[in-house]
């Protein structure tokens, strides 16, 4: 039976009270900011929650907030502790109290966030993703490919409007030994929540046409601490170790490395500095080239004089031998020449009879063959007048029955057996689809034409 009835704001006084009797302390606690807006009046909202082991599913949430009067001094405090800005994904220690309101529901004051436990986690990430890469064996893949000799088609992953990419492309472009590269740019974004999957699409990119490039350069400005930590990541890190191309970061930062500038084959602190290396390299390879052309030239010239001198000796001693070698050689020739010229009469003398009697056997053969070849041709002359006569007698009887198929199906003829034609216009009618009801049509038959107009159309069933 109801002894009580209370109205919705009575009821939500009454669990707030309960809640602030049975919770009337602060309370450091531990989440994970899934989003954070900051609204014009200056006051910071928060939705904090905490995931499942298995980091996709959220197992609690509740909605926070830092009042405006707190939030300069926390936001500020913990940005220059950690280098790093409240954002999503960011795991953080919080002092708050809890509060209920009737409009807005349970939500969490915070008055203080500590940094050390935040620092504490983004390392403890960092030492994850790199003793995870560790452990698939693919932490130093990168390094192990061979940097090219003379690197002149770079790939840039860099943001258009960024000033490390104007710095980076001037430096490259006006170095002193005016080499020449080819750039291709491809517009990234550098920070924020889309810098993961932004990189990652840039270097599948350049995947597809990595037989263009010699190397990839991932570059951007300075920056604070915070911006550095987009790339301890993960995904990012795993796609450079699988690259096919040499991969050289210049994140413009001196104090740290991340994670991505760990696996990269090459690893310098800001965009001029990378460009500064690529215009090294090419110089290095320029200064080799010519050193061993100046190598091979000595080694040259050494080997000429030496053989220039053997070839000095081989002519005194060549010509001599050679003097007695040519007189021996024309002796040989004389005696052979006149070997030569005897054989020759001697074969000539045979030839002549042999030609004699192969004339007279050609002559007899030459006269058998024609008879015989005419004999042939008239008897084929006989034959042809034969085929050709009863082909031309069979051809005519055949013409004879073409004409009389043709007097059967004159159309006179096929009117004169009882058919007619109709037509419209001129047109022969094949079809009562042709005609429509109060047209005129023409009737032709054996004796003459009768005209007359459609009343009515009947199909055939």
């Amino acid at each position: 039976m109801i002894t009580e009835k209370l109205s919705l704001t009575e009821l939500q006084q009454i669990i707030r009270d309960s809640l602030y009797m049975a919770l009337p302390d602060f309370y450091w606690v531990i989440a994970e900011i899934s989003e954070v807006k900051e609204n014009y009046a200056g006051h910071c909202y928060l939705e904090l929650i905490e995931k499942q082991e298995d980091e996709t599913s959220v197992k609690a949430r509740i909605k926070a907030v830092i009042w405006s009067n707190r939030y300069g001094f926390i936001s500020s405090f913990f940005e220059n502790s950690t280098g790093e800005s409240l954002h999503e994904g960011l795991k953080i220690l919080v002092k708050a109290r809890i509060e209920y309101h009737q409009l807005y529901g349970l939500s969490l004051v915070i008055t203080d966030i500590d940094p050390v436990f935040t620092i504490g986690e983004m390392a403890a990430k960092r030492l994850l993703i790199i003793r995870k890469l560790e452990q698939e064996g693919v932490f130093g893949m990168n390094k192990e490919l061979d940097m090219p000799l003379v690197p002149q088609r770079i790939a840039i992953i860099s943001s258009r409007n960024a000033a490390g990419y104007s710095d980076f492309i001037n430096h490259l472009n006006g170095n002193s030994n005016r080499y020449s590269f080819y750039t291709a740019l491809f517009d990234t974004v550098m920070q924020g929540l889309e810098t993961e999957q932004s990189v990652i699409n840039s270097l599948d990119r350049i995947a597809v046409n990595s037989h263009l490039f010699d190397m990839v350069v991932i570059i951007r400005g300075g920056g604070s601490q915070a911006d550095l930590s987009w790339f301890d990541n993960y995904n990012i890190a795993y796609h450079v170790t699988q690259f096919p191309l040499p991969v050289i970061t210049g994140i413009g930062h001196d104090k740290d490395l991340s994670v991505t500038d760990m696996v990269a084959c090459k690893s310098l602190k800001t965009p001029t500095a990378v460009a500064d290396f690529i215009v090294h390299c090419v110089n290095e390879t320029e200064n080799h080239i010519i050193r061993i052309g100046s190598e091979l030239k000595e080694i040259a010239l050494e080997m000429m004089k030496e053989n220039m001198n053997r070839i000095e000796k081989s002519k005194n001693t060549l010509v001599p031998l050679t003097r007695i070698l040519i007189s021996e050689i024309r002796q040989s020739l004389s005696e052979k020449i006149i070997k030569i010229l005897n054989k020759g009469k001697e074969e000539c003398f045979k030839a002549g009879i042999k030609i004699s009697n192969r004339e007279s056997q050609l002559s007899s053969i030459a006269l058998s063959s024609l008879i015989t070849r005419g004999n042939i041709i008239k008897n084929l002359e006989t034959k042809i007048v034969s085929l050709t006569a009863e082909l031309m007698k069979s051809n005519e009887i055949r013409l004879t029955g073409f004409c009389n198929t043709l007097k059967i199906l004159d159309p006179e003829n096929v009117l004169k057996r009882g058919f007619s034609i109709t037509s419209l216009n001129g047109k022969i009618l094949k079809s009562a689809d042709e005609v429509y009801v109060g047209e005129q049509i023409d009737t032709d038959l054996s004796s003459g034409r009768i005209r007359s107009r459609v009343t009515g159309k009947a199909d055939y069933e």
